[in-house]
């Protein structure tokens, strides 16, 4: 189960899926809370109703348990479905994430943004994210992919840009949901990432491993942020190899 990364559809894995369904490995990507065809939740926004929502589509599938897939914000969502509904995870994978709540800085900032984009500026509100997103590699090579993600930065949905944005700054630090989360894992991050640190990955490896789980953390040359799109041949083989790995 793919979840995506802010502020994107599920639609940002089909290169994902597709290699994924050649290579036997059943998928499917959700569409967090006020993006795609999901709506935004009434109420107080938060990471344990989009929780909440992957929990009940493995209900509607039949699925007991799954391997969850979940890269920066998709991340947050994982690590709140493992808090909240544990006995459902048969692996964990973390691409380009982190466990850590916002500091007080960057939790400002995601309000500010939030504000932005239900005013005026609407989806102009996360334009300067591309720069971040990315790495060095596909800003200076890779047009194609840079065009692809402006044009997906821009039709972001304004509602779902300040719910996910107020949802991610309430978030709390999930370590200790790593350390008792005893079921295989995967830490993913792109070499030139420059959101999620080497130290993050570390540290949610480190935390998966002290609670007893097999955890691997590979870093992806030439990738930036948004590493599922920026090489998701790549994203997709250590997926497949990984989902293996879960049935054992």
């Amino acid at each position: 189960m793919l979840l995506h990364g802010f502020p994107f559809d599920g639609s940002m894995w089909d290169e994902v899926v597709e290699d994924l369904v050649d290579d036997g490995v059943p998928s499917i990507a959700l569409d967090a809370p006020g993006f795609g065809r999901s709506e935004v939740p009434d109420g107080e926004p938060g990471l344990e109703l989009a929780a909440d929502a992957v929990v009940a589509t493995l209900d509607e599938l039949g699925v007991d348990r799954a391997v969850l897939v979940g890269l920066s914000m998709g991340g947050y969502i994982a690590l709140a479905v493992a808090d909240r509904h544990p006995g459902r995870i048969a692996g964990l994978a973390l691409l380009d994430t982190k466990a850590s709540a916002d500091s007080d800085e960057a939790r400002a900032n995601r309000l500010r943004v939030a504000e932005a984009a239900l005013g005026e500026a609407g989806a102009d509100a996360v334009a300067p994210m591309l720069t971040t997103l990315l790495g060095e590699t596909a800003l200076e090579h890779e047009p194609d992919v840079v065009e692809e993600h402006r044009a997906r930065l821009a039709a972001a949905p304004p509602a779902g840009i300040a719910w996910a944005q107020r949802a991610m700054a309430a978030r709390p630090d999930r370590f200790d949901v790593l350390e008792r989360l005893a079921v295989p894992g995967l830490v993913v991050r792109g070499a030139e990432d420059q959101i999620a640190t080497q130290a993050d990955a570390e540290a949610m490896a480190s935390a998966i491993r002290s609670g007893g789980g097999d955890v691997e953390l590979v870093v992806v040359p030439l990738a930036g942020h948004m590493t599922a799109t920026e090489d998701p041949s790549t994203t997709a083989e250590l997926l497949a190899t990984f989902w293996r790995r879960c049935l054992v």
